[in-house]
């Protein structure tokens, strides 16, 4: 009897010729994750198959259901295919697992074995029901027990775990994640890395208004977030002048607005750079006055790369409940102000026009030469596996 974890593959299935290729990324991204266990692999067109050392099985298991591209993670134990010992199996596991009902359900993959699927359910069933407590329950079991039967020997599947889902990471292109200190934008990037994008990360910073603990926190926040991508780099933007300068010319309702559209085409400019191929925001459809579809309008004005906002419709509180299930959520409420909280306006206007946009940002002296020296200028960090790397 042989002990292994089943990998299966959720919406993979469906990516046909390429589906050999998002499984091989897939594999690639399990070793990786699972680099410092003892394991080995064995992969097939259907699932990716672990062995591994007991002692080690929760802390493999809890691993994988960070790895985007796993729909779940089921315990097997592989048998000979006899009925004697699928029945002495199922029965040892029934009595350590102590539940009060069960199920069988049995698939032949090999059409020649000599029982048919009803059969070998019963025969099984009718040695649980003689040796144990437990009762048949077809409907709601609390002991699901699936066999499949192969021709020279047998899988039975007793628990499974569910996993991140989406697509493995590094199928998709790469992105830019504007990143604040807040709930929203982990979240944001948790969401893409499910889906297989890659992120890189933007960050406005404005000293002195805002401090090194700001960007100590959003480096807390990105070790968090190796989980689903080892090495994620950061750029920090000298915003200061631009913001200063945003406020002294631009009417108060106005300055969100106008800050927001700064901050896309320096983003715009980055991504071009790093060649990112979209802009990844944790916007909240009308969750504050920047993010009104007439807002989002104008500020989208300034660029011409896909913007992609996965939380465009997402309720607040469910936003919260991802931030605690990937851990991010207490750090993101630690309560360092970044560049958008310190001059926030009494009344910013949820209704900018564009042609108002236009005439305050021309009151602007050499906008277009601060956002270019801002460029030029940033701060880049690499935090990766609790490690860190910095360069200018």
């Amino acid at each position: 009897m042989d002990r292994k974890l089943m990998i299966h593959f959720g919406e993979l299935i469906t990516k046909g010729k390429n589906r050999k290729n998002f499984v091989k990324q897939l594999e690639d991204n399990i070793k990786h994750a699972l680099k410092s266990f003892n394991v080995t692999y064995d992969v097939s067109h259907d699932h990716i198959y672990i062995s591994f050392l007991d002692k080690e099985k929760d802390a493999i298991i809890s691993r994988l259901q960070d790895v985007s591209g796993i729909h779940a993670i089921s315990e097997i134990l592989v048998i000979d295919n006899k009925l004697e010992t699928l029945q002495q199996v199922a029965l040892e596991i029934a009595k350590d697992e102590k539940k009060k009902t069960f199920k069988i359900e049995t698939r032949r993959l090999y059409k020649q074995y000599p029982l048919v699927s009803d059969v070998i359910n019963r025969q099984i069933a009718r040695v649980i029901l003689q040796n144990t407590n437990m009762k048949v329950d077809v409907h709601n079991p609390e002991l699901l027990l699936k066999i499949q039967i192969y021709e020279k020997e047998a899988f039975i599947f007793y628990k499974t775990y569910s996993g991140s889902g989406g697509y493995p990471l590094g199928v998709g292109a790469k992105s830019l994640l504007l990143l604040s200190g807040g709930i929203d934008s982990p979240v944001a990037a948790y969401h893409m890395l499910r889906r297989g994008m890659k992120l890189e990360c933007i960050h406005f910073a404005a000293p002195p208004y805002t401090s090194q603990a700001v960007i100590d926190k959003l480096k807390e926040l990105l070790s968090v977030l190796n989980k689903y991508q080892p090495q994620i780099k950061l750029h920090i933007i000298p915003f200061t002048k631009i913001q200063e300068a945003i406020y002294k010319e631009v009417p108060e309702p106005y300055c969100i607005t106008i800050m927001r559209r700064a901050m896309f085409k320096i983003a715009t400019k980055v991504a071009r750079q790093i060649k990112a191929r979209a802009l990844v925001t944790g916007e909240s459809l009308g969750q504050v006055a920047s993010q009104t579809l007439e807002s989002i309008d104008v500020i989208n004005e300034v660029t011409n790369i896909p913007i992609i906002r996965p939380l465009a419709t997402v309720d607040k509180i469910d936003i919260i409940k991802t931030a605690m299930h990937i851990g991010t959520y207490e750090i993101s409420i630690i309560p360092y102000e970044d560049c958008c909280t310190i001059f926030t306006p009494r009344n910013p206007t949820t209704r900018p026009k564009l042609e108002n946009c236009l005439e305050y940002e021309a009151r602007i002296v050499n906008l277009d030469e601060m956002i270019d020296i801002s460029v030029k200028e940033r701060e880049i960090i690499i935090v990766k596996e609790q490690e860190e790397s910095k360069f200018f």
